[in-house]
């Protein structure tokens, strides 16, 4: 049982700053993007309180409560922008939602190449099974054991946060990112439709249902580009 507390507490650790690196980076490049709403509301920082203080249920209470239940976490935030600005730069808009997920690619590419320097080095292992909390193990006494699960967490964290916040679905990230795409009239005409609270809902319900299709290979091919050598199931 301790083991797993601690186990729940680096998914909650994990989560939150995840998340804020998340938010700071729509708020970034809201700002970048002439926005000032969320830079004013404190948004663009790597603190996590300015984002705790507008989701205080997402971002603590929900996430510590399924961490320390569940062993793994889930929440949200969110990063305030004007809808005017959106509507009259709507590709501006859609890079400020792909600049969240951008983040945790980056979180997830840093975790990835400190595991995979670990394991050269001789300090990780690959595990016997494995697991989201657990895709390389301490290979030795000067390794503790938590460095590993925690460098796990992050690397699995912020795939699955990088590829459940890009699928096409409002009022998930990658429905605006389809703004990049579309001309500027489509766009607009995009960011109406999805505005609407019942779509939203009904998104993320599909997203919900949808994303374990997802998130199976997903974590395959993490492991194969870890442990080329080792064939899991």
């Amino acid at each position: 049982m301790p083991q797993d507390v601690a186990t729940g507490f680096l998914w909650f650790v994990a989560f939150l700053f995840s998340t804020t690196v998340h938010e700071a980076m729509h708020a970034w490049a809201a700002m970048r993007g002439g926005d000032l709403t969320a830079y004013h509301g404190g948004q663009v920082s790597l603190s996590p309180l300015p984002h705790i203080k507008r989701e205080p249920i997402g971002m603590v209470i929900l996430p510590l409560l399924t961490a320390l239940t569940q062993g793994w976490a889930i929440g949200w935030a969110s990063a305030p922008y004007d809808p005017r600005w959106a509507a009259r730069y709507p590709r501006r808009a859609a890079l400020m939602a792909a600049a969240g997920p951008a983040g945790n690619l980056m979180l997830a590419a840093a975790a990835f190449a400190l595991i995979k320097f670990g394991l050269g080095a001789g300090w990780f292992a690959a595990p016997a099974r494995v697991s989201f909390s657990g895709v390389v193990e301490a290979a030795g006494a000067g390794t503790p054991e938590l460095l590993a699960a925690l460098l796990s967490i992050m690397l699995m964290l912020n795939v699955l946060l990088f590829a459940f916040n890009l699928l096409p679905l409002p009022p998930l990230d990658g429905s605006a990112v389809l703004g990049l795409v579309l001309p500027q009239d489509k766009a607009i005409e995009l960011q109406q439709y999805t505005s609407q609270p019942w779509l939203q809902i009904l998104g993320l319900a599909l997203a919900w249902k949808f994303f374990p299709v997802v998130s199976a290979p997903l974590f395959a091919l993490v492991l194969a580009l870890l442990h080329p050598g080792e064939a899991y199931r």
